[in-house]
């Protein structure tokens, strides 16, 4: 006689017959420390993201709208938060490894279509105006913008033969772009870069510089480490300073400069899936872009809502490209001019 056996259709949980939501897990039953420890986010940021997401996440034409929207966040704050599909996860709030991943995947599109949003330089003069201030008090360095620099995320090798994404130190990485304010809000993040290409090479074609360069006038501008080229609107520091108040330009520039470092430190700390000393993200080049891209809106939101950007800073340096100093030929003159004045008015 065949016994009949229960079997859990992970396809039929996710996409549900008759568009029905299935309620899994409840958030109003569990405790704020719960939500914290398994998700990384206090339940008033993930009410919001419910709140903001909820209609995209539910549109009937969407595979999965079986599994509530609160339901498919917690399963991608999970994962963008501890970096693996933890079965226990899973267990908690209701569904397979395999729900988890395609929640993961919409959830990530939704956030990363939300990216113009919520990254971008304020128009407002107001606003920039505060951001210069701020970074004023940090070392002296006056109409600073915001601060650039970037960064590799792991990522596994695309193909055997593929190359483009093998960095210097020797792994597969997305080269990522980002530029911040002193709060550590985005201000531009490119995550789509393959790993092979030098950060001069990832600035030369950036947005970013299209943007500056297209404008007329500058009210600031962006600061950059040694790697970048000196512009009107991006300052570096000096490669040989010789007088005192070279050496006071530089030690400031890297004292503001270092706010950019201390983000990213922050990001791969609350985020464990850009960290990789935690593994590598197991996805196409094109995923781990929008994943990357998801977690930088989502670090932009949680400082719009009041979170504080330093709360997950670790102690040690994140990947970072080791290329030379940018060489003298290449100096733009009037940059240059530019740099030695803001010398000459600040620090002698």
């Amino acid at each position: 006689m065949a016994i009949p056996i229960a079997v859990l259709d992970c396809d039929l949980l996710l996409y549900g017959r008759g568009h029905r939501t299935l309620d899994r897990f409840d958030i109003d039953t569990v405790s704020d420390e719960f939500l914290l420890t398994t998700f990384g986010f206090p339940r008033e940021f993930i009410c919001y993201l419910v709140e903001m997401l909820g209609e995209t996440l539910s549109r009937p034409t969407q595979r999965s709208r079986a599994i509530s929207p609160e339901v498919q966040i917690l399963a991608a704050l999970g994962f963008y938060t501890s970096g693996s599909f933890q079965t226990r996860m899973g267990d908690a709030i209701g569904i397979s490894q395999a729900s988890m991943s395609r929640c993961v995947t919409n959830v990530t599109k939704a956030l990363a279509e939300k990216a113009a949003e919520f990254i971008g330089f304020s128009r407002d003069e107001a606003t920039q105006q505060q951001a210069r201030e701020e970074f004023y008090r940090v070392a002296g360095i006056p109409s600073v913008l915001g601060v650039v620099d970037c960064v590799h995320i792991a990522i596994k090798a695309p193909n055997a033969e593929d190359l483009s994404y093998v960095n210097r130190r020797g792994f597969h990485s997305i080269n990522c772009q980002l530029v911040c304010d002193p709060r550590g809000l985005l201000l531009s993040a490119e995550t789509h870069w393959p790993g092979g290409l030098l950060d001069t090479a990832v600035f030369q074609q950036s947005s970013l510089k299209r943007l500056f360069e297209e404008q007329d006038s500058h009210d600031g501008w962006l600061l950059g480490d040694s790697k970048y080229l000196l512009k009107k609107w991006l300052m570096t520091p000096l490669q040989y300073p010789e007088t005192p108040a070279e050496y006071r330009y530089n030690m400031a520039h890297t004292a503001t400069h270092e706010i950019i470092d201390r983000t990213v430190r922050a990001m791969q700390t609350r985020f464990r899936c850009l960290d990789g000393s935690k593994g590598y993200l197991q996805y196409s080049p094109e995923k781990c872009s929008h994943i990357i891209l998801a977690c930088c809106v989502l670090h932009n939101v949680s400082l719009q809502t009041g979170l504080d950007a330093w709360t997950f800073e670790r102690t040690e340096n994140p990947e970072q490209s080791e290329e030379g100093c940018e060489p003298m030929e290449s100096m733009d003159s009037e940059a240059f001019r530019i740099r030695q004045e803001l010398i000459r008015n600040h620090f002698s």
